[in-house]
């Protein structure tokens, strides 16, 4: 924190995704933001956190996700709680895929950004940590759009990778002290991890937490989009670090199925996208455990689901598989379901490593 001057304004973006307690293992924990705080606070800043979760960006909203989260412990602290829901336009011509995007107005009067999020997993990207964690930049009622306006899962990286440019955080930390697997990112299981990593590079901290969690660069199409841009090495193993990583991969962290198969440069067109629909994971619904509330149809950018008999009906037809179905289901209803096929011809590396070990 080197960085921290007297009177600077600090706002810390942290991942507050939706109204679930701290111990779902969903947002950034309280906790570590108070700490946080404690220590701008005591270096004279002024500092504010906020977030836009996938809703409605009015006050009645976040607040209600800040009450759930446990965010007024920030204000015992010194910390202020971000309550300005105007929206900016920014200009980025040196985006390559956001040329002009709006934005939460409470980022404008921030000297610097503290990027804090949370390791968890993610139906579309992967992984959600420090690079996706910018997301929630894009005012929550926007958020669909966006899926709808990039539902390629390479050109979606490129967006968030842009975002990153254009605010460029002096600081992402990761909170994986207790972080999620399974059915994430909100939906999954809590995974004690034990860690708490920084890094002036939410590129290079995003691939040690993918070490972490056991993937690879090509399993997180962030991740390759910043090294397609030279803005990330190719390995964890190029990253400086103050410790081992490989004494802090968790080895049996359960991550979604991975993005890694669906290129086929070698195969004609038509070809290829029979295969690639053929390989792709897709949201499928659970209906002994949806209650028909109706958020997935809600939140669907493509309009493509139904309630029928109270239950969620996904229409393939019109899928992107975004799966804002899945992150924002607030039963966990609804799941990635990876094809047999692909799992035949692209093992699971729980399933190498039994085939490995037998």
């Amino acid at each position: 924190l080197d960085f921290v001057k007297k009177g600077m304004r600090i706002a810390i973006k942290a991942n507050l995704v939706s109204y679930l307690k701290p111990e779902a293992s969903a947002t950034t924990h309280p906790m570590l933001l108070c700490e946080l705080i404690k220590r701008l606070v005591d270096k004279g800043a002024i500092v504010i956190v906020g977030d836009s979760p996938g809703g409605i960006y009015n006050s009645v909203y976040v607040n209600r996700i800040y009450n759930a989260t446990g965010m007024y412990e920030v204000k015992q602290v010194g910390g202020n709680l971000n309550d300005n829901f105007e929206q900016s336009t920014a200009n980025f011509p040196e985006g390559k895929i956001l040329k002009t995007f709006p934005y939460t107005s409470y980022l404008d009067n921030a000297d610097v950004i503290i990027n804090f999020c949370k390791l968890k997993t993610h139906g579309m990207m992967g992984m959600s940590s420090a690079v996706k964690n910018m997301f929630g930049v894009i005012p929550g009622t926007i958020k669909p759009e966006f899926h709808f306006r990039y539902p390629k899962y390479e050109d979606f990286a490129d967006m968030l990778v842009d975002l990153n440019e254009y605010f460029k955080p002096q600081l992402s930390i990761v909170d994986a002290v207790v972080g999620m697997e399974g059915n994430g990112p909100t939906s999954g299981t809590p995974k004690q991890v034990g860690l708490l990593l920084a890094s002036n590079s939410p590129y290079d901290l995003d691939l040690v937490c993918a070490k972490i969690m056991g993937l690879e660069r090509k399993d997180v199409p962030t991740l390759e989009a910043a090294y397609q841009r030279k803005l990330a090495p190719a390995t964890c193993e190029e990253v400086s670090c103050n410790m081992d990583v490989e004494k802090l991969i968790v080895k049996d962290y359960k991550t979604l199925p991975t993005r890694g198969s669906l290129k086929f440069a070698d195969t004609s067109k038509l070809l290829g996208k029979v295969m690639q629909k053929a390989l792709r994971s897709v949201p499928l619904v659970h209906k002994n455990l949806c209650i028909g509330c109706g958020k997935c149809a809600e939140i669907c950018p493509m309009k493509t689901i139904s309630i029928e008999n109270k239950k969620a009906i996904i229409h393939r037809k019109n899928c992107i598989t975004c799966f804002c179905c899945q992150e924002f289901c607030p039963k966990g209803a609804i799941k990635v379901k990876r094809p047999l096929i692909a799992k035949v011809l692209n093992p699971t590396k729980e399933r190498k490593e039994n085939e490995k070990n037998s």
